[in-house]
């Protein structure tokens, strides 16, 4: 049989444990499905894959020296990495520790044409954080203009009110 450990993450608050939870399942009935043992969990909660910057993440790829999984499963590829060069790092230092990341949800294979289908993969999830970045920015932009709150406390003399529009306050609040 062979060894695996499983690692999940989830992005933001609107995310929770939840999500792992959810995650956790669907990669515990594919390791089962294909002969693989989940000897350890590894879990980042509320950090973006847009960083390599993750602590069990990073354990996880130290702990791979030691040579006691062959996979990682992850749900989706993008929990793994949304950046093609950190994904590309990291593959190569796993692949270098006889590691191979086994996508729950993809279905991709094992043979040459695995190569194609994860780097449009990895191309798309990277888009897709840098298209919701713009667009999120876009729409902040758009807030401000408006005159609406962003969510952000302020420290000039621009204050929320129902936390929704901005408004001058009357007194100086100081130089900081």
């Amino acid at each position: 049989m062979i060894n695996a450990v499983f690692y999940g993450r989830y992005s933001s608050a609107k995310q929770n444990e939840t999500s792992i939870e959810a995650q956790l399942i669907v990669c515990r009935e594919f390791a089962e499905r294909n002969g693989i043992n989940i000897i350890r969990e590894y879990i980042d909660e509320g950090i973006s894959a847009k960083t390599s910057k993750r602590p069990q993440f990073q354990q996880m790829i130290k702990d791979s020296y030691q040579k006691e999984f062959q996979r990682i499963v992850v749900y989706q590829l993008d929990r793994f990495c949304r950046n093609r060069t950190d994904s590309a790092i990291y593959r190569n230092i796993l692949q270098e520790n006889g590691v191979k990341i086994m996508s729950a949800k993809e279905n991709i294979s094992d043979d040459y044409t695995g190569i194609l289908t994860t780097s449009v993969i990895e191309g798309l999830n990277e888009f897709f954080l840098l298209d919701l970045s713009n667009k999120v920015s876009r729409n902040m932009c758009l807030n401000a203009e408006k005159g609406q709150f962003n969510g952000r406390i302020c420290s000039t003399r621009l204050q929320a009110r129902n936390t929704r529009f901005w408004y001058i306050q009357e007194k100086s609040i100081g130089r900081r």
